[in-house]
């Protein structure tokens, strides 16, 4: 265990206790900073403070440092299909099927498992489970995330998201047709207070969410439009298109039970784009949709 004393001199004078602190060692980002102090490792003064604490001079700081936490997570080879990767992004496309990271009792097979065995360097701020975990998607959508390899980069792709100037476009197929060309969908999403594992559009306990939609292709019955998140929330393009009436088709868990022979709802991560937390340059992929997908595609043309 390292303990690190700091005295908070004039020019440090009324700053934010975690800027103090990253700014220390380089190798502290601010997330990994105001992690220990929610952990109560951080006193000024001898006593525990907030995240917000904004430092008088002549404070005493005392951080002890814990020790690393043993990652329990195997590493397991795995056929990844990688479209970008540098020292401190990693862009992959996930497969259907495969769920993002583990989570206790379901600690194999993962994409986290097999991005220990790839790059054997993560950031770590997401914790032991999820590690370089920036943001995910859903078990059966397949498509591209992009994954922090250091807390530098991290930190700049998690501040991207909050600023919403990541570029995440989505195709889908839902039911039903829809009329309108271009729609927004800006409606809070939380947990459903009956179905605990459902997310619903609700005011009690949400957070604000909007999606816009582009129709693509109309059908008989169905409907391929383009999805671009402004945010992300937990299953938000599947909640969303739901509530407007129109659910995914696949979806078991929004969906209607009558639906297209599919396995999970037909909805791909196909377009992302970030800025490079280095070099700023703006980086843009696409991923074709899966043969699955295509092949549902097909179906519905032919049934015109």
């Amino acid at each position: 265990m390292n303990i690190v004393e700091i005295q908070v001199n004039e020019e440090l004078k009324g700053e934010r206790i975690d800027k103090v602190l990253s700014s220390v060692n380089k190798e502290w980002s601010r997330t990994q900073v105001q992690g220990w102090i929610k952990d109560q490792v951080v006193k000024v003064n001898d006593k525990s403070i907030k995240t917000n604490y904004k430092c008088q001079e002549n404070d005493k700081i005392v951080l002890t440092i814990p020790e690393p936490e043993a990652l329990d997570v195997v590493a397991e080879e795995m056929n990844l299909d990688i479209y970008y990767e540098d020292e401190d992004v990693l862009v992959v496309n996930k497969p259907k099927g495969m769920v993002v990271h583990p989570a206790p009792g379901h600690l194999n097979g993962t994409l986290v498992n097999g991005l220990m065995a790839h790059c054997k360097d993560l950031s770590g701020i997401n914790g032991v489970l999820r590690p370089g975990i920036v943001h995910r998607i859903d078990k059966d959508t397949s498509g591209l995330l992009m994954v922090a390899k250091n807390d530098m980069a991290h930190e700049s792709l998690v501040q991207q998201l909050v600023d919403k100037s990541v570029t995440r476009r989505y195709k889908a197929i839902v039911h039903g047709v829809i009329q309108h060309d271009h729609g927004t969908i800006n409606a809070p999403i939380g947990r459903d207070k009956v179905d605990r594992q459902s997310m619903t559009v609700t005011n009690v306990s949400s957070k604000d969410a909007v999606t816009h939609f582009h129709v693509l292709d109309r059908f008989q019955d169905y409907t391929l439009v383009e999805c671009r998140l402004e945010t992300g929330r937990t299953h938000q393009i599947r909640v969303h298109m739901k509530y407007i009436g129109y659910p995914l088709v696949g979806d078991p868990k929004y969906g209607p039970k009558k639906t297209l022979s599919i396995n999970g709802q037909a909805l791909h991560a196909g377009i992302l784009g970030f800025e490079h937390p280095r070099t700023k340059e703006y980086l843009e992929f696409e991923a074709p949709i899966p043969i699955e997908f295509q092949q549902v595609l097909e179906q519905i043309k032919n049934n015109r």
